[in-house]
C-alpha cells in the first residue's frame, strides 16, 4: 500500500510512553513492553467470554463502548492530553496518513453522497492504557471509537500482534482497522451509531442487542471499503496482495473463528461483531461499490 507520500493529519494525540517511539526492525517491529497487551490478549478475553458464558461486548473494545454508551455513559477523569499533531516516528507517521487519506476521502464522499459535512475524529494513540470519555481504554480491547468524544483509541501494539499471531499484517489491514473505526465516526455523523445503540438499549433479549451489534459493525467494514475504493480511485493506493492481506484479518477476527476455537462449535445467536465470512462480504461490497448507500447492513441480509 502506498502511503509514505501523502500528507499526515494533525487530528493525532499522541498519549504513548517513550518505549513506543522510533521503534526499531523492519515494518512495524521492534521495541515496546513485553507486558503490553494487544490483539493476542483479546482474542483469548474473547474466547474466555464465550468458554464462561460472558457476553464478550464487556470485554472487548468497540462493543463495549457500545454497551457503555447504551447504559448512558459515566462520569470519568480526562486524561491528560498527549502531544497533538503527526508524529515522528514511522509507526505513527504511517497512523497520521491513513487518517489523513479518511479525512481527504470522507469531507468530499460524505457530502456528495448523503448529503452531511464531514467533521474529523481525532486519533488516540497510546499504550497499555489510557481514559476516554466512554471508560478506560486498554490495550486488550483493541482500537475502538468512543461516541461521547468523537476520538478513535488505538494502541498500536495491535498491529503487531496482528502480524505475529495471526498472519494479518500489511498495511492495507492495518489501514483497514484504522478506516474501520472512522467507520464508526461515520456512523455518528449520519446519526446512524445513536438511532441504533437506542435500539439495542431497548431489545427485548441478549439475542436481539448482539444482531444490532453486528449490523453496526458489518457497516464499519463497508465503510472502510467505501473508504479504500475512493481512495485507491483518486491515489492508486492499492498494490497486488493489498485486498487479500486485509480479507485474511477480517476472517481472523470473525466471531465464529473465536467461538470455534474455543468451543469446538459456533453460536451465531451470540455474534457480536459478524461472522468471518460477513465481514469480509461487507468489506468486498464496500470496495467495489464506494457507495454509503451499499452499506445498508440494517436492511439487508449478509
Amino acid at each position: 500500500m502506498k502511503w509514505e507520500d501523502f500528507r499526515q493529519s494533525e487530528n493525532i494525540e499522541d498519549r504513548r510512553g517513550s518505549d513506543y517511539a522510533d521503534a526499531g526492525g523492519g515494518g512495524f517491529g521492534g521495541g515496546g513492553s513485553s507486558g503490553h497487551l494487544g490483539l493476542g490478549a483479546m482474542v483469548v478475553l474473547g474466547i474466555i467470554g464465550y468458554a464462561l458464558g460472558i457476553d464478550p461486548r464487556v470485554l472487548i473494545g468497540g462493543a463495549e463502548m457500545v454497551s457503555h454508551m447504551s447504559s448512558g455513559g459515566q462520569q470519568y477523569q480526562s486524561a491528560p492530553q498527549g502531544k497533538v499533531g503527526a508524529p515522528q516516528d514511522r509507526i505513527g507517521q504511517f497512523v497520521a496518513a491513513i487518517v489523513a487519506q479518511n479525512e481527504d476521502v470522507w469531507k468530499v464522499v460524505l457530502p456528495q453522497q448523503a448529503n452531511v459535512r464531514f467533521t474529523p475524529a481525532t486519533v488516540v494513540m497510546f499504550n497499555g492504557a489510557t481514559r476516554s470519555a466512554c471508560g478506560k481504554a486498554r490495550s486488550a480491547m483493541g482500537p475502538f471509537y468512543c461516541p461521547e468524544d468523537r476520538k478513535i483509541y488505538l494502541d498500536t501494539s495491535f498491529f503487531r500482534e496482528m502480524k505475529q499471531k495471526f498472519g494479518g499484517g500489511g498495511d492495507f489491514a492495518y489501514a483497514y482497522v484504522i478506516s474501520h473505526e472512522m467507520g464508526h465516526h461515520v456512523q455518528n455523523l449520519l446519526g446512524i451509531l445513536s438511532k441504533w445503540q437506542n435500539a439495542q438499549q431497548n431489545a427485548d433479549d441478549p439475542r436481539q442487542a448482539n444482531a444490532i451489534s453486528v449490523r453496526i459493525e458489518l457497516q464499519a467494514d463497508c465503510f472502510a471499503g467505501v473508504w479504500a475504493a475512493n481512495a485507491n480511485q483518486k491515489w492508486q493506493i492499492l498494490e497486488p496482495g493489498d485486498i487479500e492481506k486485509a480479507i485474511a484479518t477480517a476472517q481472523a477476527i470473525g466471531d465464529d473463528k473465536l467461538q470455534e476455537s474455543s468451543r469446538g462449535y459456533v453460536v451465531p445467536d451470540s455474534f457480536t461483531h459478524g461472522s468471518a465470512a460477513q465481514r469480509v462480504q461487507w468489506l468486498q461490497r464496500g470496495l467495489q461499490s464506494g457507495r454509503i448507500d451499499a452499506c445498508n447492513t440494517f436492511g439487508r441480509q449478509g
